[in-house]
């Protein structure tokens, strides 16, 4: 895992972590998926925010977007599922028994954005099943 870098185009199995500070995005850029790094104004009080991210994310690779939303506090990324699954994406948020705070998760599932609710050892396997093959 690394912090991404403004332009760095995305390679398949590597994670990358927003600064702090500063919004992460993706978008495509000659045909390649690149990192951009904004320095927008917060969303939802956070800085990085994740709603900025899943829009993106929901526009760069649509329908093969999957994303989770773990325990944390407030309602960022709650609307930016709601993007992801309006572009044929799926989204898992951790349930409120395993979540030291059910905050995001627990907004997003309010708002209906989420395709499953799992337990964090559940999300895990339920990632694995799907990157190999099977359904969500």
């Amino acid at each position: 895992a690394a912090e991404g870098v403004e332009g760095e185009v995305i390679q398949p199995g590597r994670i990358y972590v927003a600064a702090g500070g500063k919004h992460m995005l993706v978008e495509k850029s000659n045909g390649q998926n690149v990192i951009r790094i904004s320095d927008a104004p917060p969303v939802n009080f956070c800085k990085p925010a994740v709603d900025p991210l899943f829009g993106a994310v929901a526009q760069t690779y649509g329908r093969g977007t999957l994303a989770l939303v773990l325990t944390g506090m407030g309602s960022d990324g709650a609307k930016g599922a709601g993007l992801i699954l309006d572009a044929g994406g799926s989204v898992i948020a951790q349930d409120e028994e395993t979540s030291v705070v059910w905050g995001m998760p627990g907004a997003t599932v309010a708002l209906g954005n989420v395709c499953d609710v799992l337990p964090i050892d559940g999300i895990s396997r339920k990632v694995v099943r799907l990157l190999t093959g099977g359904r969500a």
